[in-house]
């Protein structure tokens, strides 16, 4: 697929390894194509390149939204997302992990819709480090990704990606279940370093 990742941190430059592995696309979506922080991502994800935001989106099949929270929803009011899938990998997380600058009655991954005009948003890549997406393996199984949407296909799409990854992928059900997995991720950033946890931790679901 051809996938446009817009933010070239742990977890946009994580998640783009990963799937060039895997034989995708890799388009990085910046303001400066030719900033020293894309060119230092680019120097590890195989066949990628960089693109303005707009052209990156354009010839994209997923976009990926892996910036930072603030300012997250006025560059998605600001592209034409069209029917493409739109992966919210964002958390709205106060400053010094004070708790969650949205919530409550909403998600960031709600607020998001509301500005993605007919883009399929897709609430993943969330809930755990990015250390995790390029190995989720662990001695009792796969690390569980936590995932929810509203369009049924869109959400194929990206169960799709995260087992590419080697996730053990659970639908969460709706978008509105942002509200949930938001929290989810904060949890696991206060353990990994508040806790003294270290980054090496992951959520896995078990049955009985």
């Amino acid at each position: 697929m051809k996938i446009a990742i817009i933010g070239a941190g742990s977890v946009g430059g994580s998640l783009a390894r990963g799937w060039a592995k895997k034989g995708h696309t890799i388009v990085f979506g910046a303001r400066d194509p030719k900033s020293p922080k894309i060119t230092a991502a680019l120097s590890e994800v195989a066949g990628a390149r960089a693109a303005t935001i707009a052209e990156a989106v354009a010839g994209a099949e997923v976009v990926v939204l892996a910036t930072p929270w603030e300012g997250t929803t006025a560059l998605v009011a600001a592209l034409d997302l069209g029917k493409r899938v739109v992966i919210d990998a964002t958390n709205p997380i106060g400053p010094n992990l004070s708790g969650l600058t949205v919530g409550g009655n909403t998600s960031g991954g709600e607020e998001v819709a509301k500005v993605a005009k007919s883009g399929r948003v897709v609430k993943c890549f969330n809930t755990t480090g990015a250390n995790n997406y390029l190995n989720p393996n662990y001695p009792g199984g796969a690390a569980t990704m936590l995932y929810c949407g509203d369009d049924a296909e869109a959400k194929g799409v990206v169960r799709r990606l995260g087992e590419e990854l080697g996730f053990a992928m659970v639908d969460a059900g709706p978008l509105a279940r942002a509200r949930l997995l938001e929290p989810v991720a904060l949890l696991w950033v206060s353990l990994a370093y508040p806790q003294g946890m270290g980054r090496e931790i992951a959520w896995r679901l078990e049955r009985r």
